[in-house]
């Protein structure tokens, strides 16, 4: 299946290639889908519904993650009301279900999926919170190692963002963010401030993205 050096892997909402980043960096070479345009996503990208991509040429990829809408199920929905995109998380999930090939799942801690592994900026040094959770294929035999979760000492600005920030505070990447909170909160530098609010930090997908590929290169070892 593998028609280069690197796995080839699917990431199917990529928006502007956060994680996308983190695969590639883990050791993969990664190919983007959006239904938006994404000018700065930085792999090879197609402009597509991501589930009828997925459909028609998921068969090429040997590992595929995704990155459903989240809208409608972080706890602003509340408040801010659903733009009807929630469906899309548990049919991604039934669809990768019937793949041969495996897969991640990423989105927010209020949507309601399976929860094997959660990921906060903190574990990596970045100046972000930004908890993550992910649903990993069943049929991976193991969990990858879940690095330490330091205690969240730090207060996070979300308003006076940059004199908060020059004061020693994490912040809050959401909303008007800029983006010069890039570099040190997500570990991104090519990304706008509305691209910024979307992604999650590469450093995520870079430790899972590393346990995914020993386990394509070697099945029985991961399971050892």
């Amino acid at each position: 299946m593998t028609t280069s050096k690197r796995p080839r892997l699917l990431d199917l909402y990529c928006k502007a290639g956060g994680a996308s980043m983190g695969y590639h960096l883990a050791g993969f070479d990664v190919v983007g889908v959006d239904i938006e345009a994404q000018p700065h996503y930085p792999f090879t990208f197609h402009q597509a519904d991501a589930l009828q991509y997925l459909a028609q040429y998921g068969h090429e990829y040997d590992a595929i993650a995704a990155s459903p809408p989240c809208h409608d199920h972080t706890t602003l929905a509340s408040r801010a009301g659903v733009n009807g995109s929630g469906w899309l998380l548990e049919a991604t999930l039934d669809a990768l279900a019937a793949q041969p090939m495996p897969w991640i799942v990423e989105n927010v801690m209020g949507a309601k999926m399976r929860r094997d592994v959660v990921l906060c900026g903190s574990m990596f040094g970045l100046r972000t919170y930004r908890h993550r959770q992910f649903a990993i294929d069943p049929r991976i035999p193991l969990l990858p190692p879940i690095p330490w979760h330091p205690a969240h000492t730090v207060r996070t600005s979300m308003k006076k963002r940059r004199r908060d920030f020059d004061a020693g505070m994490n912040i809050s990447v959401t909303g008007d963010v800029n983006a010069w909170v890039g570099p040190a909160c997500m570990g991104i530098d090519w990304m706008t401030g509305d691209e910024l609010a979307q992604a999650i930090p590469p450093a995520y997908t870079h430790h899972l993205g590393a346990f995914l590929l020993d386990y394509l290169t070697d099945p029985e070892a991961v399971a050892a």
